[in-house]
């Protein structure tokens, strides 16, 4: 039998033993496979995030943190960010985005995680790194500084890139549930990545997500 997106959450819901036939709906199946996205990125680009709330742009420096440009370079081409959830959006702090809606795609690029860069620029407002959970852990999951956080140096968070148009935008992104249990009342990342979005769809609706990204022509 076929699972639709329909089935799939109230599979979710009902939280019965068929919780993982979510993961049959259909999904992207280029980025089931993501040893292919191997390219090199240019030294300075541009992406464009469409968002729920508006337009953002970044702009990447590949000298700044040369692994991390190239993996964000790959999923922004590779369309990884569409449709995906600014699932953690704390005042004064950062805006997270990076987990795929579709659990295989999700589980497919955690197990392909980039080396560390060393840290060359600051965590000042604006600026973007990757999230990460120990040495060369960094896979899909971004944020955006919303403060000067000196401390995220300290712990090894290598920026790559910063906005440069609309960080009105990002700032505007939902915050009402914070952070997730116990400092807020945000979602669950280990459930993000096991019901994927249905599970936001469901219990977390009026988070903001990603429309579109795209790689932007410089100069």
């Amino acid at each position: 039998m076929r699972i639709t997106p329909s089935m799939a959450v109230l599979l979710v819901a009902t939280g019965c033993s068929g919780e993982a036939a979510q993961t049959e709906a259909e999904s992207p199946t280029a980025l089931l496979r993501p040893e292919q996205f191997q390219e090199t990125a240019p030294e300075l680009f541009r992406a464009a995030f469409e968002t729920t709330e508006g337009t953002f742009i970044v702009e990447v420096h590949r000298e700044w943190a040369p692994n991390g440009a190239d993996r964000f370079y790959n999923l922004v081409l590779a369309g990884f960010y569409d449709d995906v959830r600014f699932f953690r959006v704390v005042d004064d702090f950062m805006a997270s985005w990076g987990i795929h809606g579709h659990p295989q795609i999700s589980a497919a690029w955690e197990r392909r995680s980039i080396l560390d860069d060393e840290v060359r620029q600051s965590n000042t407002r604006g600026r973007l790194s990757f999230a990460h959970h120990g040495p060369n852990t960094r896979t899909t999951t971004v944020f955006v500084n919303y403060r000067d956080n000196p401390s995220m140096d300290e712990n090894d968070f290598a920026p790559f890139g910063e906005v440069v148009e609309g960080m009105d935008v990002v700032e505007s992104l939902h915050s009402g549930y914070g952070d997730a249990p116990p400092r807020g009342d945000g979602p669950l990342q280990a459930h993000m990545r096991t019901y994927g979005n249905a599970y936001l769809d469901r219990d977390f609706p009026e988070l903001d997500s990603v429309v579109r990204a795209t790689i932007q022509p410089v100069g």
